[in-house]
């Protein structure tokens, strides 16, 4: 088929690409855009938007049976797994058909098929009418990433799910063993937890959800155990026994000792690989560390006008990072000067219940690159709104450097954190002090006045407990 040329190609379409291929299109770059699979990538089809309308399923049946707390009957409560599977895939299916309506919106030239990059500046991919060559002078590679499968725990959809089995569940689990404990397999976990499956979670770690601060992990446990999860840390599964039609023998190695669990269902969720393999990376020179494209601060790979951004440029990874990078390279393509990304003022949200969020360096971290701390921290059960709610457990934790007052870090547990984090993001973007949060009136009654608590009681100020 006869060549195109383009300024800029974007290989794959998520939620890095598709930005990208936006902002370049709106500086006035003719675009071309490649995905072998979904537009939208893994975040709109199978990963953040779909487990986050599945969550929201859980979240309101669980309310559902605290009804008579709120001076409410709810009687003959039950749910249809299978339709909250609809739900979600027909959430996931309408944004990612808004993805090919910006496409077109910003005369983005859609091309679906597999890439590879012959040579540099050369895009090939092979669609269903054959294989066309592409040229342009920069390319961006958003190709995402894949689950980590380890040997022997390799998913086959029917005893041990991949994130993607789960989110297609087509049986509720009676006895589920969720391998890692990373926000995937936290969120699956709590889902059919409160579902009621008999959930166990094993962290190879010595503790669960290890990125997060400790005190946030430990209250998590706490919260987690008292649900009727059973957590064991410090815990590698060593060999799952499949017995087609039963069930899954786990043999699971704690404390130097093999421990065998019989389950019915497994979700391994034991982190990504990067989807490097197949595009002639390797033949440009383009360095690859642990299935990760090495790239600078403004994820240029070393190859002139080869560019890499989300999860196959490493962590974060997550969808916002990547499109905060998508926007970015597509400034530099078009000769800006944009400001690079900062990892630590991006912000991690975990959708379990309760949810989790953070930004910045937890106070182990802080302690460690030798910051003298101010460290506050303000209960759920103190606030007013959180209580009004019925949703009295959680915390608001702040980490300031006791020297010059800036915020290294926030970390937060209990209902809407997730959405309270953005205030602490703006703050350590704004480069705000403890004195900038100290005079900022926070509206009553609200959640986010834990905020002004937790920074008050940082420098011994707050007012409610």
């Amino acid at each position: 088929m006869a060549g195109q040329n383009f300024d800029v190609i974007v290989i794959g379409a998520g939620p890095g690409g598709y930005v990208a291929a936006i902002r370049a299109s709106q500086l006035g770059l003719k675009v071309a855009i490649l995905e072998r699979e979904h537009l939208g990538g893994i975040c709109l089809n199978w990963g953040c938007i779909p487990t986050k309308a599945m969550l929201r399923s859980a979240e309101v049946y669980h309310l559902m049976h605290r009804a008579k707390e709120f001076g409410l009957g709810a009687t003959g409560i039950s749910y249809d797994l299978p339709a909250v599977v609809a739900r979600s895939r027909g959430v996931a299916k309408q944004l990612s058909g808004g993805i090919g309506h910006l496409m077109k919106k910003n005369k983005v030239t859609v091309f679906m098929g597999a890439a590879t990059i012959p040579a540099k500046g050369t895009v090939s991919v092979k669609t269903d009418k054959g294989v066309e060559t592409l040229t342009a002078k920069s390319i961006v590679l958003a190709t995402g990433a894949r689950a980590r499968e380890l040997p022997g725990l390799e998913a086959d959809g029917d005893l041990v799910w991949s994130y993607k089995h789960a989110l297609v569940a087509s049986r509720m689990p009676k006895k589920l063993l969720v391998i890692g404990s990373g926000a995937i397999g936290i969120e699956f976990a709590s889902f059919f937890n409160t579902l009621g499956a008999d959930t166990t979670v094993v962290e190879v770690m010595d503790r669960i959800l290890p990125v997060e601060d400790a005190e946030i992990s430990a209250f998590a446990k706490k919260q987690f155990v008292k649900q009727g999860m059973k957590i064991m840390e410090k815990a590698a599964v060593k060999k799952l026994d499949r017995k087609p039609g039963q069930g899954v023998t786990a043999h699971i190695e704690k404390d130097g000792k093999v421990e065998t669990h019989d389950f019915d269902t497994v979700i391994s969720a034991v982190g990504i690989v990067g989807n490097v393999e197949n595009l002639g990376l390797e033949a440009l020179g383009v360095k690859i560390d642990r299935t990760h494209v090495v790239t600078d601060e403004y994820c240029r790979t070393g190859v002139d006008g080869l560019y890499a951004i989300g999860d196959i440029a490493g962590a974060p990874w997550l969808a916002h990072k990547a499109s905060h990078e998508g926007v970015m390279v597509a400034e530099l393509i078009a000769g800006k000067h944009p400001h690079p990304i900062k990892p630590n003022s991006i912000a991690g949200c975990t959708y379990c219940h309760p949810q989790v969020a953070s930004v910045g360096l937890t106070e182990e971290k802080a302690k460690a690159a030798g910051y003298t701390l101010k460290v506050g921290r303000f209960p759920f059960i103190g606030n007013g709104k959180a209580i009004a709610l019925g949703e009295a457990e959680g915390m608001v934790k702040t980490i300031f450097d006791a020297k010059t007052g800036e915020l290294l870090g926030a970390h937060m547990i209990g209902a809407e954190v997730t959405e309270l984090i953005q205030g602490y993001v703006v703050g350590r973007s704004l480069e705000t002090t403890e004195e900038d949060l100290m005079n900022t009136v926070f509206p009553h009654p609200t959640l986010s006045e834990m905020m002004h608590e937790a920074v008050l009681d940082a420098y011994g100020r707050a007012l409610h407990i």
